[in-house]
């Protein structure tokens, strides 16, 4: 009897994971005809090295990645992910991305100081395979952007810090990419803005056709002190801004970035990771 509950209990475990592998590549189809990728930002993971960052993205089934400023490289390479890197140590990066099958998409968010470091920071992107620059840029380089976004054929997405940040707001962006490059656009930070106060489905659709990629979270609470919290169970209403996206026929990148449970923050992006591709599966 003991050796015959065994059996069906192995043979139900194995049809779940069979059911488990076949709803995901499901989901996985649906994503590539939608054009949508999800990975993570780095700063996830800022308490490790990006080295270590990419194995924590591994091990939550991610790819795509999002780098930032100043993340100690680690892997035997010394220094930090910075647009000056030299060329010896972008091969270096590279090469590491290679060995851990990752695939490096976006980079940000930036604030050049000048236009010759944007100059820098474009150069930087194109050797690097990088193509989408997330960026909070000054008013004054809006034109400079624009004609460098045309000459490397690379986006730039402008991000939304909340208040009282520049661009809390979506008009604030929409302003800034008027009459500009068509690879401008948002980097839509939902979480952010529901700090600002707003609601994220009307956020993006004010931003219709004009979002170029994505700092997926949810939060506990519409508070300025609000915290990152497992997906699905927050107030960003993501399945309602999925299916905006859909609806505008988005296509690009879904950056995880889990700002809470610094340390072991593993688990819960791991478990956000399965509400987004659980959502897929239901568009």
């Amino acid at each position: 009897m003991i050796k015959k509950l065994s059996s069906v209990l192995l043979l139900a475990g194995i049809l779940a994971g069979t059911t488990m592998t076949s709803t995901l590549s499901f989901a996985q189809g649906k994503a590539d005809k939608l054009g949508w990728k999800l990975g993570a930002q780095a700063y996830t993971f800022n308490r490790f090295t990006l080295a270590q960052a990419l194995d924590k993205m591994d091990s939550v089934g991610v790819q795509y990645v999002e780098c930032y400023n100043g993340q100690s490289i680690g892997n035997g390479i010394e220094g930090k992910f910075d647009w000056r890197m030299d060329a010896a140590k972008q091969d270096e990066v590279k090469a590491m991305f290679k060995e851990k099958n990752k695939k490096l998409v976006a980079y940000g968010v930036l604030s050049p100081a000048s236009g010759l470091e944007w100059e820098q920071v474009f150069k930087f992107a194109k050797a690097m395979g990088i193509q989408v620059i997330t960026a909070e840029p000054k008013r004054d380089h809006w034109d400079l952007i624009s004609d460098l976004c045309n000459k490397y054929k690379i986006k730039v997405a402008i991000h939304d810090h909340p208040k009282p940040s520049h661009y809390w707001h979506p008009d604030s962006v929409l302003l800034a990419i008027q009459g500009r490059s068509k690879y401008m656009g948002a980097c839509a930070d939902i979480g952010h803005w529901v700090r600002s106060g707003m609601e994220p489905v009307d956020c993006i659709k004010k931003l219709k056709g004009h979002v170029l990629h994505l700092h997926f979270k949810d939060l506990n609470e519409k508070s300025p002190k609000a915290h990152d919290v497992i997906w699905g169970n927050g107030v960003c209403n993501m399945p309602a801004v999925l299916a905006e996206l859909k609806s505008q026929n988005f296509k690009g990148m879904f950056s995880v970035e889990y700002e809470y449970n610094w340390d072991n923050s593993v688990p819960d992006v791991k478990e956000s990771v399965k509400f987004w591709w659980d959502e897929v599966n239901k568009l």
